[in-house]
């Protein structure tokens, strides 16, 4: 097993912590004093280090660049009582990690090397922790193919990196968003139950027209014949029929999100009515004309719940109920925040104290 003393340190010379507005944090635009790299070469990792954040030398002739050959994952760590550093589902994330690696035939990332580069980063970095309600520090793991290689073929070599970044809530209002029905996120038989990176890059320009027509971010359709709901934007998407829980079931185009899986752990720990399941578009917008979809929301790692007020679909606009702090994405929001923090009792053994 890689422990501590084989990640070589080199420190900053100067924080920037002190430069830093905790009070206006955005999402993503901060970022801490140091990161962790590791090298996969000749067969193996090796050089498992910690330096100082900044940009880093890369070929020109990098398959990660030309070809998307990367992966990421994302997860955050919150401060706790006494001053603990708590992390949420650190072995979930790593897990995917690995199933993405597999499809995009990456070299997998040992545990020892993940939690131990992740740890010891958190541990270095620590006062840069925020503790406002609402903020965290978000973990971006990314692994890239290192070769020098113009052409098409599995790489060899291969760089894990993890960048830390103290941010505020990723969606400060409700969401308006838009069934899309042209563009297409995934296809079966493709990425989309992996994190490439391409995944993410193929998206930015149909939100981008939607954006532009005032919606915050998309839901996706299949991509064979749009009739059934996937993902929304970079969440995956619920809703609350009546007093049921319904949420798309998972496929080789949609991703596995671990935030996902602890709404719906959650919700049956309760007792409520779940169903993963095909849910037509057809049905969601019957069911919005009949008043019957009670909540909507996304789920992610980034924005955790966030709240859909709209659902724009063939030029119309359905209006979903106001916020109510009895409804059921706000309740699990609060319960979700305390596991994470501390403050309520972490039943499924999701928390890993850094």
């Amino acid at each position: 097993m890689v422990g501590t003393a084989k990640i070589k340190i080199e420190r900053v010379r100067e924080s920037r912590l002190q430069r830093v507005n905790f009070k206006e944090l955005l999402f993503g635009r901060t970022f801490t004093d140091h990161m962790f790299v590791a090298d996969f070469r000749g067969g193996g990792w090796q050089n498992l280090r910690i330096i100082p954040y900044g940009h880093m030398p890369i070929s020109p002739a990098s398959p990660a660049i030309h070809y998307g050959q990367a992966i990421f994952e994302g997860l955050k760590a919150h401060r706790g009582q006494n001053d603990d550093v708590l992390v949420f589902r650190p072995l979930d994330n790593l897990k995917r990690l690995n199933i993405s690696a597999e499809r995009m035939a990456l070299a997998a990332v040992p545990e020892e090397v993940f939690m131990e580069g992740m740890t010891t980063l958190i541990d270095l970095d620590r006062k840069w922790v925020p503790a406002d309600e609402g903020s965290s520090l978000y973990m971006r793991p990314f692994l890239f193919s290192a070769d020098e290689y113009i052409g098409i073929r599995p790489s060899v070599d291969f760089t894990f990196m993890i960048i830390a970044s103290p941010s505020g809530a990723y969606y400060s209002q409700p969401l308006k968003v838009k069934i899309e029905t042209k563009y297409t996120r995934a296809v079966e038989g493709g990425t989309g139950y992996a994190k490439a990176a391409g995944n993410y890059a193929g998206a930015i320009y149909p939100s981008k027209v939607a954006q532009e027509k005032g919606y915050h971010q998309l839901i996706w359709t299949d991509g064979k014949k749009h009739e059934y709901i996937e993902e929304s934007g970079t969440m995956n998407v619920m809703f609350v029929f009546g007093d049921t829980l319904v949420t798309p079931a998972l496929s080789d185009s949609i991703l596995a999100g671990v935030t996902r899986d602890s709404v719906l752990t959650i919700a049956r720990h309760w007792g409520m009515k779940v169903e993963e399941r095909k849910v037509a578009v057809r049905e969601l917008v019957d069911n919005l004309e009949k008043g019957n979809v009670k909540e909507a929301f996304g789920v992610g790692t980034a924005a955790t719940i966030a709240r859909i007020e709209f659902i724009g679909y063939d030029g119309k606009d359905y209006q979903l109920p106001p916020a109510n702090k009895q409804g059921f994405a706000d309740k699990v929001y609060v319960e979700l925040d305390g596991i994470k923090r501390g403050t309520k009792k972490d039943t499924f053994n999701w928390i890993l104290k850094a």
